[in-house]
């Protein structure tokens, strides 16, 4: 084994080996199969004294399938710093000692603290992380180093199985398909599965959420589907039919709607909102519903340290849009999922919801007993 020319430092290596242990024995008390994780932190600890980190920088590669299975929450939020940041004090020397191309040992980290990232954001999208990666100082905030680091190094963990595929959203491509069913029975059992009462019917509102892209769906979807609140994707500026088929399900509803917005903050991003509001209106005059731009707001960049990037003046809106442009891809998904699930839960009636609740789990039992007779 050679050792590479970085200096070793204990107390990162104390930390993420500390936070690691602490993770695994939390989420131990519900796997009953893992290997000996103390001799592997044994080892890495050995390693990374002996080598300057070097040769231990991937040592959890073999473990990411295992590493997966915990649920996002099982670092806390210091523990979770303390293990990126071991990766971040590998990247930063290395970056200190290299002169142009990267070492294997710095891109090994770069890929380690992407594949932490991933796990602890899931499911974001390969933009979203990025955005994280420029934000810690992980990356660059440039074009090159999204598609030819984060893009690569992502696809190549996904490809080697060592990253769930799940963990990246990307809803920009799709297949379609009719529902079909094996049996009655398998019929039955789906419908007992997504069974679920319909938590607006009766509530004076309805809640819509409107989202400009298209690649974010699936990590806006954590927010809106559990409250059965439509996620409706404009792809840019939306089209007039694609309008009109809102404005006539916003007419027809007996509340009133309240719309979300996502969007970015550049000359067209802040101008789709008035498009789609002004669109609304003119074809459906009477809908009674309101238009809220929840994100990017001009505030929010400096509120949330968010990245920016220059504005393209080959927008033609560009000429009345002044500063640089934030894609809403770089709010943190977490934060981006909080905000959306807060405006939808205060439109809601806590004491109804919780009667709803209770008939609905009496359906369930309810089909439960149907297909127990069928199959009797």
């Amino acid at each position: 084994m050679s050792t590479p020319n970085v200096a070793c430092r204990s107390r990162p290596i104390a930390d993420a080996e500390n936070a690691v242990r602490d993770a695994l024995a939390a989420a131990g008390l519900a796997f009953d199969d893992w290997i000996d994780i103390d001799d592997v932190i044994a080892d890495t600890a050995r390693l990374a004294l002996e080598c300057g980190i070097a040769e231990s920088v991937g040592f959890h590669s073999a473990l990411n399938r295992d590493l997966a299975r915990w649920p996002a929450d099982a670092m806390t939020e210091d523990q979770f710093s303390a293990v990126v940041g071991w990766q971040l004090e590998i990247v930063r020397s290395e970056r200190r000692q290299r002169s142009k191309r990267r070492s294997r040992i710095e891109i090994a980290a770069i890929r380690d603290a992407l594949f932490w990232l991933a796990w602890r954001l899931r499911p974001a999208t390969v933009r979203q992380l990025f955005y994280q990666a420029v934000s810690i100082g992980l990356v660059d905030k440039t074009e090159r180093e999204y598609k030819g680091t984060v893009c690569r190094l992502l696809g190549d963990l996904r490809r080697e199985r060592a990253l769930p595929f799940e963990f990246i959203a990307d809803n920009t491509r799709w297949m379609r398909k009719g529902v079909t069913y094996d049996s009655l029975e398998d019929a039955l059992r789906e419908t007992q599965r997504h069974y679920r009462r319909d938590l607006w019917s009766g509530q004076p509102d309805r809640v819509e959420v409107w989202l400009e892209k298209e690649a974010l769906a699936g990590v806006v979807m954590q927010a809106t589907d559990p409250w059965h609140v439509p996620l409706m994707v404009t792809r840019g500026y939306p089209s007039l039919s694609y309008v009109h088929a809102a404005a006539e399900s916003i007419e027809d509803a007996d509340a009133t709607t309240h719309i979300y917005y996502l969007g970015d903050h550049d000359p067209s991003g802040v101008d789709i909102p008035r498009f789609v509001e002004e669109s609304l209106l003119d074809l459906a005059p009477g809908a009674d519903f309101t238009f809220t731009r929840l994100a990017v707001l001009p505030e929010q960049i400096a509120e949330f340290g968010l990245q920016t990037r220059p504005t393209k003046r080959t927008d033609s809106r560009s000429k009345s849009f002044e500063g640089e442009s934030v894609e809403v891809d770089a709010i943190h998904p977490r934060t981006l999922r909080a905000m959306v699930e807060e405006r939808i839960t205060g439109h809601l009636d806590a004491d109804r919801l919780d009667r709803l609740r209770v008939a609905e789990a009496a359906e369930r039992e309810t089909l439960s007993g149907i297909i127990e007779r069928l199959t009797a």
